[in-house]
């Protein structure tokens, strides 16, 4: 059985309908991504999913246990986490206080656990973990809002554009991490603009276009798809 399981899913902003009867899987242990160009439909589908924008239709299965009307707050309890677009670190408390906000729902003992994961993942961030966050660079603070996903020991992580705005050097560094939490046994659904990136860590992909999705395989075949490629790999 899929660990999320979106069916026919419908999603409008006032008389726009964004999403237009999108249906995807992700199964436990697999990095599934979403790719397509600005506008496609795809943080709307992962906010949709992760109950910050409510379907107008459809369904969202999550261990089998249906997610409509589940308020954003509740997710983490189920163990859902989302890394959400542009970081939204809280800039005026210190890394270690941004990361502690990512345990709410966690015993003391086990934030102090998952703290010590989370700096062992990110070095840089216990160098600088009585910095304000507000100081970080742009990489540190995805860093940050990855680390901060994590203390709630999330099944599964929703990532949205994690590497928008990096440098290249920085954009290798993220999805080695992604990787490196996935291979920690966290189920991961990324949204990304950067499609070959996206697609050479993936075990699945979905393609959207205008609210649809139109293409899916396998992160390889994707990546090989001359569709693909003509649209977002500039080949």
């Amino acid at each position: 059985m899929a660990m999320l399981k979106v069916t026919d899913l419908n999603v409008y902003y006032g008389s726009i309908h964004a999403v237009k009867g999108v249906s995807f899987e992700v199964n436990q242990g697999e990095i599934v991504t979403l790719i397509g160009a600005n506008g496609a439909g795809k943080s709307t589908t992962l906010n949709t999913v992760a109950g910050l924008l409510k379907p107008r239709t459809g369904g969202i299965e999550f261990e089998g246990e249906s997610l409509v009307g589940v308020p954003a707050h509740k997710m983490v309890t189920k163990g859902i986490a989302l890394c959400p677009e542009g970081r939204r670190v809280f800039q005026d408390l210190t890394v270690r206080e941004n990361l502690e906000m990512g345990a709410f729902t966690r015993t003391d003992a086990e934030s102090a656990e998952m703290r010590k994961v989370v700096y062992e993942r990110f070095p840089r961030l216990k160098e600088r973990r009585n910095q304000r966050a507000g100081t970080l660079s742009g990489g540190e603070q995805q860093m940050l809002a990855m680390g901060r996903a994590l203390m709630s020991k999330p099944k599964l992580m929703m990532l949205d554009e994690p590497s928008m705005g990096l440098a290249p050097i920085l954009v290798q560094e993220i999805f080695d991490i992604i990787k490196a939490v996935n291979e920690m046994g966290t189920t991961v659904l990324l949204v990304e603009q950067n499609a070959s990136m996206a697609l050479s860590i993936a075990d699945r992909g979905y393609v959207l276009e205008t609210g649809r999705v139109v293409k899916t395989g396998t992160g390889a075949e994707l990546l090989v798809d001359d569709d693909v490629r003509k649209a977002y790999l500039g080949g």
